[in-house]
């Protein structure tokens, strides 16, 4: 069988592909340089030729793990209002919940990796909330801004980022709920309409209105938008690369 050789970038980036299933599963501490190179199928030499120490490596896939697709790049790029608003709980949920707009690891070792670091830690859930906080709340707080002037919102509803979190909180708990073959929280209903009743649930508890969650929360309408701009984007990614190898 021919030997398929890669280029330096293309082995680190296999590597973290490799070890972030492992971290996923044992953590930082439970997992050795001597696993990871077995695995990946490589000597310890050449693994700390990429990665210095398992630390470095860690940190690779903190930054992988704090990735944001260019659908949801386009979304913070909207400007601030009551659909806004809207259209970022409604991607949060798509995005924690089922893994969409999520390139490389699934979303499943993605939870695993934020359960693990809670465990021991926390230092990779603190620098992926806090990566997600600093590219997010921005235009996540100007958007409550606008919804309340707009008179969307209560006006003395929650703090902005207390009320992004609470809803992250929500579909964190949904997603890691399913890191199992089966979901271990008996739901009423399935997963794709209890999705949408703890959309709508956040909504609410953040202080938007009913007429504005009914006027501007359309799931198939928002899901198709999403969908349309990732396509857009792989496709835009395609002819990238080509030009490139060209």
């Amino acid at each position: 069988m021919a030997t398929i050789r890669m280029d330096a970038a293309e082995r680190k980036r296999a590597i973290v592909e490799i070890a972030m299933p492992l971290f996923a599963r044992k953590g930082f501490a439970g997992t050795t340089t001597k696993e990871i190179a077995e695995v990946a199928g490589v000597s310890e030499a050449l693994l700390y030729r990429h990665f210095p120490t398992k630390a470095a490596l860690f940190e690779e896939i903190q930054q992988i793990g704090c990735k944001v697709s260019t659908p949801l790049d386009e979304v913070d790029a909207l400007p601030a209002s009551t659909a806004t608003l809207v259209l970022m709980i409604h991607v949060m949920f798509r995005h924690v919940v089922f893994g969409e707009f999520c390139e490389g690891p699934s979303i499943k070792t993605r939870q695993r990796l934020v359960l693990q670091s809670l465990l021991e830690d926390g230092e990779y859930a603190r620098l992926l909330w806090q990566r997600i906080s600093g590219f997010v709340l921005p235009t996540f707080t100007a958007s409550v801004a606008a919804a309340r002037a707009a008179g969307d919102m209560r006006p003395d509803g929650i703090a902005p980022a207390n009320a992004f979190w609470f809803a992250q909180h929500v579909a964190a708990q949904m997603s890691q709920a399913r890191v199992t073959e089966e979901s271990v929280v008996p739901y009423s209903g399935n997963i794709d309409q209890v999705s949408l009743e703890a959309t709508r649930f956040c909504l609410r508890g953040m202080g938007l209105g009913e007429q504005a969650i009914e006027k501007y929360f359309r799931p198939e309408a928002l899901t198709a938008e999403l969908v349309g701009k990732v396509e857009a984007a792989s496709q835009a990614g395609r002819k990238a690369a080509g030009g490139r190898r060209g």
